[in-house]
Formats: structure tokens, C-alpha cells, sequence
């Protein structure tokens, strides 16, 4: 039960005070006239301005209710690290019990754990989620029990009485990790790339250590192992050796002593692109697919295209004289001798022997494709004459050989059985949707992948590799047709797009592949491949353990399946004689990537409220009660805020100047002023 005085005014307070005013004016004239009622008539104004202010005593029945305080517990990722969760357990339940013993005391135990994905600690979050369900008014104070690692500073609440933080793990720790602070996310082939590393030590780190080792391996091979300086920035040149991705690993060994290796390794997944497509078109004569061949290399601005077409033939004698042509000679010496490995692909379209490239030079071409090049044959009817480019020094590079026939007939080019498995010529639609093409040279293949197929089923694309290089023979002249709109078209931009770039090795037209796509934690393993059935694919976890998971046919020759990585790190994937690595999430999570307790992160926000930080390898502090606005912290002990906070049941108001007493008070001080006057 509390009493007070509590006043409800009959009109507002503004006139209420401008009639106090004129009664005061009034008095201090009847002062300044000297008449001797003024105090009388004063006491009378007073009781009447009294009642109008609307006075009562007011008595509250009130229950008491009790503090609350909140213990926000740390069971993050980091806090596993050394003996942290048992430190944080025993403290919690300490402090437990001390709080509960304490008169008209609640306690809030909140249990604070990773966020979704990688977002590490988020003890800002929980507390406000907590403040939000509980009466501000009611709250004493909070305590958080963390290695201070808190990843969502910015999401802190207004404290509604003092933090304190009691730091878990030692005063002697120390950490190494491993820093990538410029990484591309593409690099050209074959060209350095420079990225810059850090090998960072943080707490009590050992002060004798000035250098750490450092082992580099790209796409799960051996590592190579060098020694750099720790505490600098590294400039560290990579030169990516194939298109597509490049994983790229980064590991400092375990030193002794050091809190945790989770933060030692980074990986860095890198898209390896070439910076120009260099190729050379050699067209025999000009005929309308010459133009087409043309505008599709143009059309791509990775190409550097040179083209030459032989409009004047050696034999032909027209009797201009040569310093008057205006066409140029052929530059065979520096492009098939001396330049010759410059180049990603050579086109020869309807060339036959005409005596302008010796043997020696088609010889060379052949060298070349065993060292890697690639040579793409678009043949005419040339090719199945005496003349024919296979009867020279490059005929036994091709994967087939003329029967001197070609067949001038109405046809519609078909993609083989084994086409629809292979890259190139897979999911490019069906022969009903494709128009007619003319002319077919009859060719008996000798090696190399059939994948699409022309009249009577003959061999009309044939595919293959030899030695380091690639082979291609289209045997027909007549893929223009379908860029001309002929009998409805076709694919053909298409086609011979994808059959340049297969030629040129880009890694997402291999046959022959293994790789994963990953979003997130789970990662999506495609096997692509030309053979009927594939194996199951071996799965070896950042941890080394291995397990096996069993792809399903999704098109043919195309084989996937969905897998959840328990854990973030570097995955290899094995199926048969095919690899790949892949990593899932960052190498280190946010959790492990600064791993020292410490109070400068909540810092600024236990400041405003004077609250404290705290070792608990120190010692448990003791709680003691201290008013809103001290210093909530110190010396081996925290503070908590006692509220006083309450629940009123009951309330009762008594008038303090009722009706009958202000008008006897009033007219009883007002007669007695008028009959001192009248008397004097």
C-alpha cells in the first residue's frame, strides 16, 4: 500500500494559472492600497484556486515483481576450441545458482549458437530476440558468457540496464591463420596472376617464430611447400595451366601450441580463361561457305581471326604482270613454319594440293596437332580427288580416309547415337526441325567418334584426338545451307561454334569430364561422359574420410546427383580415372577466422552502461546491487541494477478539498476580509 497526492484540475492548467494570476494581481493591489482584508481575501483565493486544481489522495494497492536477468551463453563453433565449452558450462552453472539465491531475482538463460550458413556468433540477435519477450522495465542486468567473437555488433539493442562479458579461454593463447587478401576471380591461361597472402599470428604467439611454411596445391595435386615471413604480405605469383575452374589451395601446417589449424588453409577457385583465340582459315577457293566461316569466328571477340583464300592459284597464267595485282602472296613460311605454334586452330576449308604449301609445311601441320594443336578438315569435292589435302604428309593425322566418291543428292544430316552423348552435338535438336543439305563426300572412317551421320548413315562429322592435339572432318561443304535459311535451316552457327571451341579444348565441351557445381553447402557432381553406364563417384571429405554416392542418367552421356557436404572445406571427387576438387563454403569459416577472446568487440556497447569485461580463468566475480547510473563493474565483481518494478491491483482517490468545505473555507475567509474592512 502507497499513498501520494494526485491532482485532476476542473480546467486546464493554463487558465488555472491565469486565474492565479489575476488573484495575485488583485491582492498585491488591495496591498499596495493599504487595505487590512488582503490576506483574508488571499486565503479565500487560495481555497478557490485550490479546488480547481482538483487535489486527492490517492493510495495504490501494489504487488511487488521481481528482477530479471538474462545469461547469454556461447555454444558457437569457436567456443569448442580448447577446454572453452567446459569453462563456459561451469560458469554458467555458477552463476546460475548465485543469481537464483538472490531475493526477488529471475533468471533468463539463453543459448546462443551459430547463424544460418556462415554468419558465425550472433549474440546481438539473441539478445534483442530475448529483450523483445521480456518487460525492459523488469530487467537488472545481463551477462554474457563468450569469447567475445561477436559477428553482429551492428544489430545490438538499447541496453536496458549494465552488460557484463566474461571472456572464456586464457590470457596464453595464440592462433596462426592464414590470410587471402587479393584473389581474381578469373585469370588468363598461361600468364601469371598475382595474389597476395598474409600468415598472420595473434595473442601470446611464440616471439622466436619469424617464418612459417606454406604448402600450394592447385587441383588436388602434390603440394609444393615454400617458407615466407610471417606478420608481411606476400605478392605471390600463379600461372593457371587449363580453362575453366582452377581450385587453388593454401596451407600453413600446424604449428605447436597454436589454438586451431581450421584457420591455416584458404582456398581460392579461380575460372582460367584464354585471353585471344588465335586462328588461321585457309580457304581453298571462295564458294558461299567460306563467308560463313568467316562470320562466325568475326563474331566472337576472344578470336583473332587470319584469313586467307587462294584466289589465284599458281598454275593460273592470265598474263598480268605480279607488281600489278593487288592481291598479296601467301605468307606459307612464317605461318606454317615459324609462327605456326601461335595459333589454337587451323581451318583448312575446301583446300586440295595446288603446290602452294610445300609437303614440308603439311608436315609441320601434322607436328603440330601432335603437340597440341588442332586442325578442323571442311571438305569439298576436292577431297575425294587426286588432289585431296588427305594425300599429303597431314592424311594420316585425319580420322578418315575418301572412297573418291562424292554423292550430289537430298539429305538431312542425323546426330549418331553416340553424337547425342557427346558435347558437341548433343541437345542441338532433331533432324525434323533441320533443313536439306546437298553434297557428301563419301569417307570410310579409321578412328575418332562418329557423331553425325548423312546419306545411308555415312559418316558425315567424325571427331578425334592424336597425341597432344585434336581432329576434326566435316565431310560436306554444305553447312552454309542451313545459315541461308534453306528448307527451314539449322543449327549451324551453333554446331560449328561448339565444334571450334572443342577443338580449342574449353573445358565445358570435354567428352570425357568430371566436376561438381556447389551453392552453399551442397553441391551438385555431373560425370559426363560417351560410354553407356558410369561408376559410382568417390567422395573424400575435407576430414579424409571417403564415402560413395550414385549418379543418375539425366540426358545421355549425362549423369548427376545432389550431395550435402557435412562440413566446409576441399572435397575430391573420383569416379574411375577422372578427379576434381571443389570446395564448399570458405575454407575457414567466419567462426575460425579470428579465434583470441577478447572484450574490443562489445566493447563500445558494455560502455554505455557502465558494465564490465571479465577473465573467467580469473575467477567467478561476485554480484553485487548498485544504483542506475554507477559504475556496474569492478574489481572481481559485476553489478546488477535492482528495478523495483511492480504491479498495481487497487487504486483509491479521497478529494482532499471536498464541495462542502471549499465553499465554507472561501465564504468564511471572504465575510471575515469584508468585516475587517468595514471596522477600520
Amino acid at each position: 500500500m502507497t499513498g501520494s497526492i494526485v491532482f485532476d484540475p476542473l480546467i486546464p492548467w493554463p487558465a488555472l494559472a491565469v486565474l492565479a494570476a489575476l488573484a495575485g494581481a488583485g491582492i498585491l493591489l488591495a496591498l499596495w492600497r493599504g487595505l487590512s482584508g488582503w490576506a483574508l481575501r488571499g486565503l479565500a483565493a487560495l481555497v478557490l484556486l485550490g479546488a480547481l486544481a482538483g487535489p486527492a489522495y490517492q493510495i495504490e494497492d501494489r504487488a511487488p515483481l521481481s528482477d530479471i536477468v538474462i545469461l547469454l551463453e556461447d555454444h558457437s563453433a569457436s567456443q569448442t576450441l580448447a577446454d572453452r565449452a567446459q569453462q563456459t558450462e561451469g560458469a554458467a552453472e555458477a552463476l546460475a545458482t548465485a543469481i537464483e539465491a538472490r531475493d526477488n531475482t529471475e533468471l533468463r538463460r539463453v543459448r546462443v549458437g551459430d547463424g544460418e550458413g556462415d554468419a558465425g556468433t550472433q549474440l546481438m540477435s539473441a539478445l534483442s530476440e530475448v529483450l523483445a519477450e521480456e518487460p525492459r522495465a523488469r530487467v537488472a542486468g545481463i551477462i554474457a558468457l563468450s569469447d567475445g567473437r561477436v559477428h553482429d555488433v551492428d544489430m545490438a539493442p538499447q541496453l536496458p540496464a549494465p552488460m557484463h562479458l566474461l571472456l572464456s579461454g586464457t590470457s596464453d593463447d595464440w592462433d596462426r591463420r592464414l590470410i587471402v587478401k587479393n584473389a581474381p576471380a578469373f585469370a588468363i591461361i598461361d600468364e601469371p596472376v598475382t595474389l597476395t597472402l598474409r600468415i598472420e599470428d595473434s595473442g601470446a604467439s611464440p616471439p622466436d617464430q619469424r617464418s612459417a611454411p606454406l604448402q600450394i596445391s592447385v587441383d588436388g595435386a602434390e603440394p609444393d611447400l615454400f617458407t615466407v615471413p610471417i606478420g608481411q604480405d606476400i605478392d605471390l605469383p600463379v600461372m593457371l595451366t587449363h580453362g575453366g575452374r582452377n581450385v587453388i589451395q593454401f596451407t600453413v601446417p600446424t604449428a605447436e601450441g597454436e589454438l586451431t589449424d581450421r584457420n591455416n588453409t584458404a582456398l581460392i577457385q579461380m575460372n582460367g580463361v584464354r585471353d585471344r583465340l588465335r586462328v588461321l582459315l585457309v580457304s581453298g577457293e571462295p564458294h558461299p561457305g567460306g563467308r560463313t566461316w568467316r562470320n562466325l569466328l568475326k563474331s566472337d571477340s576472344a578470336v583473332d581471326l587470319v584469313h586467307f583464300t587462294i584466289l589465284r592459284p599458281p598454275e593460273k597464267q592470265d598474263g598480268v604482270p605480279v607488281d600489278e595485282l593487288s592481291l598479296i602472296a601467301f605468307p606459307t613460311r612464317e605461318l606454317f613454319l615459324e609462327k605456326i605454334n601461335d595459333f589454337d586452330l587451323i581451318i583448312f576449308d575446301r583446300y586440295k594440293r595446288r603446290g602452294i604449301l610445300p609437303a614440308i609445311y603439311l608436315d609441320n601441320v601434322s607436328q603440330y596437332v601432335a603437340d597440341g594443336g588442332a586442325v578442323l578438315v571442311a571438305a569439298g569435292p576436292d577431297f575425294a580427288t587426286a588432289d585431296s589435302i588427305y594425300r599429303s604428309p597431314l592424311g594420316p593425322t585425319l580420322p578418315a580416309q575418301p572412297t573418291a566418291r562424292v554423292i550430289e543428292d537430298r539429305y538431312t544430316p542425323v546426330v549418331t547415337d553416340l553424337g547425342q552423348r557427346h558435347p558437341v552435338t548433343a541437345d542441338l535438336g532433331g533432324p525434323e526441325d533441320w533443313g536439306a543439305w546437298l553434297r557428301q563426300v563419301d569417307v570410310f572412317p579409321r578412328s575418332g567418334n562418329v557423331v553425325m551421320s548423312g546419306i545411308d548413315e555415312r559418316p558425315l562429322l567424325i571427331l578425334d584426338r592424336v597425341g597432344e592435339g585434336r581432329v576434326a572432318l566435316l565431310a560436306s561443304d554444305h553447312a552454309w545451307l542451313w545459315s541461308r535459311g534453306y528448307d527451314g535451316g539449322g543449327p549451324q552457327l551453333e554446331l560449328l561454334r561448339r565444334l571450334a571451341h572443342w577443338m580449342m579444348k574449353e573445358p565445358e565441351l570435354e567428352e570425357e569430364a568430371l566436376w561438381a557445381d556447389a551453392q552453399g553447402r551442397t553441391m551438385r557432381i555431373i560425370r559426363r561422359t560417351l560410354e553407356e553406364e558410369v561408376g559410382p563417384v568417390t567422395i573424400t571429405r575435407p576430414n579424409g574420410e571417403s564415402e560413395t554416392v550414385t549418379l543418375q542418367q539425366v540426358s545421355p552421356g549425362r549423369y548427376e546427383a545432389l550431395y550435402t557436404g557435412p562440413e566446409i572445406g576441399l572435397y575430391r571427387l573420383q569416379e574411375g580415372e577422372r578427379h576434381a576438387v571443389i570446395g564448399l563454403g570458405p575454407a575457414a569459416p567466419r567462426e575460425f577466422e579470428q579465434t583470441i577472446a577478447t572484450g574490443d568487440v562489445l566493447d563500445p556497447i558494455l560502455a554505455t552502461m557502465r558494465g564490465g569485461v571479465m577473465r573467467l580463468e580469473d575467477g567467478l566475480p561476485s554480484i553485487r546491487s548498485v544504483r542506475e547510473g554507477r559504475p556496474a563493474a569492478g574489481r572481481g565483481w559485476i553489478g546488477l541494477t535492482p528495478r523495483g518494478a511492480y504491479e498495481t491491483r487497487d487504486v483509491t482517490q479521497t478529494a482532499l478539498l471536498p464541495p462542502w468545505l471549499v465553499l465554507f473555507l472561501a465564504a468564511g475567509f471572504i465575510l471575515a476580509g469584508w468585516l475587517r474592512e468595514g471596522r477600520h
